[in-house]
Parts: structure tokens; C-alpha cells; sequence
């Protein structure tokens, strides 16, 4: 991202943007007022109309930010690294989805799909940080 790496962190570690640069969100219910922290709970709705329950489990600005979701017999978990460049920032993106029982066909369906997803997501992110001129 050509944004400084700051800017990245804040952005994509706080829920209330999802919407702005997840294409499979339509909305991202979080409490009144509440930046993001360490244990911040949210629920979202999807395209689909799948809404998991999420938490950011691991905050450590701005190098690393890391959340779960549940949904049903679905967990999933998404971690951003953030490091800088010359030219602004990188996001290195890694996640798990897995399910039990009657969900394991479609968490792994949907953690093959993640990647690809999540990775274009990201780099509208980085669209839209650079618009906002960041």
C-alpha cells in the first residue's frame, strides 16, 4: 500500500470500515463509540446473510492485528502483519477457516475461497486509503 503504515493499521483494524472495503459485508454492528481494542466484540452481516460473531484477539499496533469469528460450527481466524516499505507499507495477510461436523465441507470451500478474497479485498483498502489521501 502506498499509505504509511499507520494509516493502514488504523483502518483495516477498525470494524466500523468493513463495510467500506469487504466485499462480502453489508453491514458491521459494533458497540456505540468503541475504537478497536484488544477483546472488541462485533457482529457482521454478510452479502449472504451469514453473521458471525467476531473479536479481535491479538493487537499489537502497528505491526499485528488478529480476529476470530464464529459462525455456527464455522471458526475462523484472519491476521494482518503490517511492515513498511520505502514507498508506504506491506500487509501480509494469513487466516484459518475450519468446521465441525455438517460445517467442515463448507469451511473448507470457504477457506479456499478466503484467500483470494480477502487479498482483493486488502488491496481496495489500500484504493480507498490513497483516495482519502492518507
Amino acid at each position: 500500500m502506498a499509505v504509511p503504515v499507520e494509516a493502514a493499521y488504523a483502518y483495516l483494524s477498525d470494524p466500523r470500515n468493513r463495510p467500506e472495503w469487504q466485499s462480502s459485508l453489508r453491514s458491521v454492528t459494533v458497540p456505540a463509540d468503541e475504537g478497536p481494542h484488544l477483546g472488541q466484540r462485533w457482529q457482521e452481516t454478510t452479502t449472504v446473510g451469514v453473521r458471525p460473531r467476531m473479536e479481535i484477539v491479538e493487537m499489537d499496533p502497528p505491526h499485528v492485528w488478529t480476529e476470530q469469528g464464529w459462525w455456527h460450527g464455522i471458526e475462523a481466524t484472519l491476521s494482518l502483519r503490517f511492515a513498511r516499505t520505502p514507498r508506504g507499507c506491506r500487509v501480509e495477510i494469513s487466516g484459518d477457516v475450519a468446521g465441525r461436523g455438517p460445517w467442515a465441507v463448507p469451511a473448507a470451500v470457504a477457506g479456499r475461497l478466503a484467500g483470494i478474497a480477502v487479498a482483493a479485498d486488502v488491496r481496495k483498502a489500500g484504493r480507498i486509503l490513497q483516495q482519502q489521501g492518507t
